[in-house]
């Protein structure tokens, strides 16, 4: 089956200027934001999900991806990290910069037709 769900999620490292942490925050939060049953109402595993995952940010080559594939509890997941985002300058000029990332997730089942 096609895409069924897509969520959003921001995530940002304030301090430290990691690309993989704002991104692995915006995972978590698209994740998370809603509790949504899709594997149940579509009666198979929630191993079946297929989850196209995009992240956004300023330096994408600097995201591990394998720390993201991670957050997922379950799922095949496959990742698309482009440019995007936003790096915001500190105040006072100096150190690292705060990172913002953007996710979304792009949710699909395989089933059957028993």
């Amino acid at each position: 089956m096609g895409p069924m769900i897509v969520e959003f999620g921001l995530g940002t490292s304030l301090r430290r200027g990691s690309y993989t942490e704002a991104a692995a925050r915006a995972v978590r939060a698209a994740l998370w934001r809603n509790s949504i049953n899709l594997a149940e109402y579509m009666g198979v595993a929630k191993e079946d999900m297929r989850i196209a995952v995009h992240i956004g940010c300023a330096q994408p080559e600097l995201v591990d991806v394998s720390v993201l594939a991670d957050v997922f509890p379950y799922g095949a997941t496959a990742f698309q990290i482009r440019k995007g985002g936003l790096d915001v300058a500190r105040p006072e000029g100096t150190g690292a910069p705060t990172v913002m990332a953007q996710a979304a997730l792009v949710v699909s089942v395989e089933k059957s037709d028993d």
